[in-house]
């Protein structure tokens, strides 16, 4: 993949993040976005999600729940995990967020 298709593709996925955090109550659930990085986090605890560009290997990079993982784009337009867990992207990251706030995104 080219670094053209790259970047369109995260700021795709980085803007369904920040509109889904833009309709949560910001008591609750807060996003800070840059050009490489979006921060998800949950106001009470302080708990974050990170999703990260890895822009050397065109992967995007998810710290949250604990844990670390990288996702690739796939053919079929989906973002899931290097590993073959069968993780997708905005599940994965709808799950770490609702481990740190108890907010179910609408990411859509």
């Amino acid at each position: 993949m080219d670094e053209s298709t790259y970047s369109a593709s995260v700021a795709v996925v980085f803007k369904k993040l920040v509109k889904a955090v833009d309709v949560v109550d910001p008591d609750v659930l807060e996003a800070d976005a840059t050009g490489d990085m979006v921060t998800l986090v949950a106001t009470k605890s302080g708990e974050k999600v990170i999703v990260n560009t890895q822009r050397a290997v065109h992967q995007i990079w998810v710290a949250g729940g604990g844990e670390g993982v990288h996702f690739s784009l796939a053919a079929d337009g989906r973002w899931l995990d290097d590993k073959g867990k069968g993780l997708e992207l905005l599940s994965w990251v709808g799950l770490c967020v609702k481990k740190a706030s108890g907010v179910t995104l609408q990411v859509g």
